[in-house]
């Protein structure tokens, strides 16, 4: 398997006892019928914090007409939590699909204005996840409310082109939620274009990166398509990057 590269702001203290919470969690002493109740003995604050914000930006989008789509899928984290929310806060509501976009390979290639400390192929998987993926998101939609209804979709490639052909695709699309984690400029840029027109009044946008030096670019193709002056940009206490505006 090659290397997977990501970036990382831990000091070497904190990644030490990353690794030690992973190694618990490997050699878990708990049986296997109560592991899924009892996950909370493993995760991190920080972890921790970002399921609570993406159940505060999911609460906003519950009385909004529309779809959910993710810019950056990767290990799909995101998706199987906002299927959870789904069937937690509208559980009947099969209309809300969830459709997640990425090449499940890294990044395809990085701009200039990306600065110099990513580079193409950052952020991959590991090879055939995006099928494991699948068969995750099954077993929780048939944990789900009408079941027989697939409510998630997952839509790999270059998001420069599989995004605008889904919306030509499915001309009807609204989108009431849209969550950026692309972290690299042309793409986002490319879907911002793309997603605007089928954007409601009230619909949430959220980035990963914005306002962060390592990933310049996300903010730049922001500045461009949206401006950043022209909306309020929120974020939350629970976590010190994530930040959205309600349209």
């Amino acid at each position: 398997m090659s290397e997977i590269k990501v970036l990382s702001g831990a000091a070497a203290s904190e990644a030490d006892r990353r690794q030690q919470l992973v190694d618990q969690l490997k050699h878990t002493p708990l049986p296997d019928g109560e592991l899924l109740h009892n996950l909370g003995l493993y995760l991190s604050r920080q972890t921790l914090s970002r399921i609570l914000f993406l159940d505060e930006l999911y609460r906003q989008i519950v009385p909004v007409h529309g779809v959910v789509m993710e810019f950056g899928v990767r290990w799909g984290q995101n998706l199987a939590l906002l299927h959870a929310l789904r069937g937690m806060y509208e559980p009947y509501n099969y209309n809300r699909r969830i459709i997640g976009f990425d090449t499940f390979g890294g990044f395809p290639d990085v701009d200039p204005k990306d600065g110099s400390r990513v580079k193409a192929g950052d952020y991959g998987v590991t090879s055939g996840y995006q099928q494991q993926l699948e068969q995750l998101l099954a077993l929780h939609e048939a944990e789900s409310p009408i079941p027989h209804k697939r409510k998630f979709e997952l839509v790999a490639g270059d998001a420069i082109q599989t995004v605008p052909r889904y919306l030509r695709d499915h001309p009807e699309t609204v989108i009431a939620f849209a969550y950026f984690d692309f972290d690299i400029y042309a793409p986002t840029k490319a879907c911002l274009e793309a997603i605007r027109p089928h954007l409601t009044k009230g619909a949430v946008l959220a980035f990963d990166e914005l306002n962060c030096p390592e990933f310049p670019g996300e903010t730049l193709a922001f500045q461009e398509v949206f401006g950043i002056a022209n909306y309020a940009l929120r974020r939350s206490p629970l976590n010190p990057l994530i930040s959205y505006v309600v349209l």
